[in-house]
């Protein structure tokens, strides 16, 4: 089994929906079954109900405890999939608004991660997002928590949300703030908007990664200039097809951007809304793009040089690869 990883998954939206209900029954919450379909799973029409369906979910996670048991169960199924390494993204907004501190929200996530690593021997690391569509203010407040409170553990700062709606733009000083404080930043771009929206916010933000990036290929000279910055695209196709962005793998832009030189990622972004996982991205990836072991290998250790992680750490990822994947570096 080729040793993953993973740099961009929603912490929130990894918990499955067995894990709700029982989350909403140990905080005594009454769930709206209109979130679930006939068959158990998640129910979302187009991507603006998904951010509602998913809101919806994360308001089950309400204390230290479940962040913990959310970070954990996910990360010990990344393990049980041969991941060695998974960043998740948490979203303080979403815990506050279930009267959760952000102290408390790191608590939490910091006991799943550690306890993962010692139950299963993966690593992780947690990214903080602020949401766009929540707005700049709220964006920078939540900058000024993640700086406030350094913890080696909480190693980068994101931004998900409504793309289309608010341009990256109106972010700059949130980001600013965070990267000044010393943590690499991401962002998501060029999912729901196009490659101008990938320009402007790997021109106005101080980022090393772009959570998605793939319409970035409709502009080739963005694409040479993503190679030219050394940037890595968090790319999660299994999230593309759910959406409806793409229809397959032979539509979706992963192979080409890889030709192009671009240094691409497998992803599983929300895993049980997308019926996917770090695993079925590997698998799927292998299948429909015709990868053997050596390209499969390639994603992880693209993943691991970008991953935004301490270097002693970066260094004994990267041995556990060419370990498990025979010794090769390709």
């Amino acid at each position: 089994m080729i040793p993953k990883a993973e740099l961009h998954v929603h912490l929130e939206g990894t918990a499955p929906p067995e894990l709700v209900r029982r989350l909403a029954k140990r905080n005594r919450m009454d769930l709206p079954e209109e979130i679930f379909g006939d068959d158990g799973n998640y129910h979302w029409t187009d991507f603006l109900h998904f951010l509602k369906v998913y809101d919806a979910t994360a308001a089950t996670i309400r204390t230290p405890e479940d962040y913990r048991d959310v970070t954990y169960e996910y990360l010990a199924g990344c393990a049980e999939e041969g991941a060695i390494y998974v960043e998740v993204m948490s979203s303080p907004d979403h815990s506050a608004a279930n009267g959760m501190s952000y102290a408390n929200h790191q608590e939490g996530i910091v006991a799943g991660i550690e306890d993962a690593r010692a139950d299963h021997g993966i690593e992780g690391r947690c990214i903080v997002t602020c949401v766009r569509h929540f707005g700049a203010e709220q964006a920078m407040e939540v900058a000024r928590q993640v700086a406030a409170r350094p913890h080696p553990l909480v190693s980068g700062f994101g931004m998900g949300g409504d793309e289309a709606g608010f341009p990256p733009a109106q972010f700059a000083r949130a980001f600013k703030y965070v990267a000044d404080s010393g943590l690499p930043c991401t962002v998501h771009a060029g999912e729901w908007a196009g490659p101008d929206r990938v320009r402007e916010a790997i021109e106005t933000l101080p980022v090393q990664r772009l959570g998605h990036g793939v319409r970035a290929a409709e502009d080739p000279a963005l694409v040479q200039e993503i190679v030219a910055r050394g940037i890595t695209l968090e790319v999660c196709p299994g999230s593309n097809f759910a959406t409806g962005i793409y229809r397959d793998f032979s539509d979706h832009p992963l192979a080409r951007l890889r030709a192009d030189g671009v240094k691409t990622t497998l992803n599983s972004d929300d895993p049980p809304y997308f019926a996917t996982s770090v695993g079925r991205e590997y698998d799927e990836a292998a299948e429909h793009l015709e990868l053997d072991d050596d390209g499969l290998a390639g994603f992880t250790r693209n993943a691991l040089k970008a991953a935004f992680v301490d270097e002693p750490t970066r260094e004994t990822l990267l041995a556990r690869l060419d370990a498990g994947a025979g010794g090769k570096s390709p």
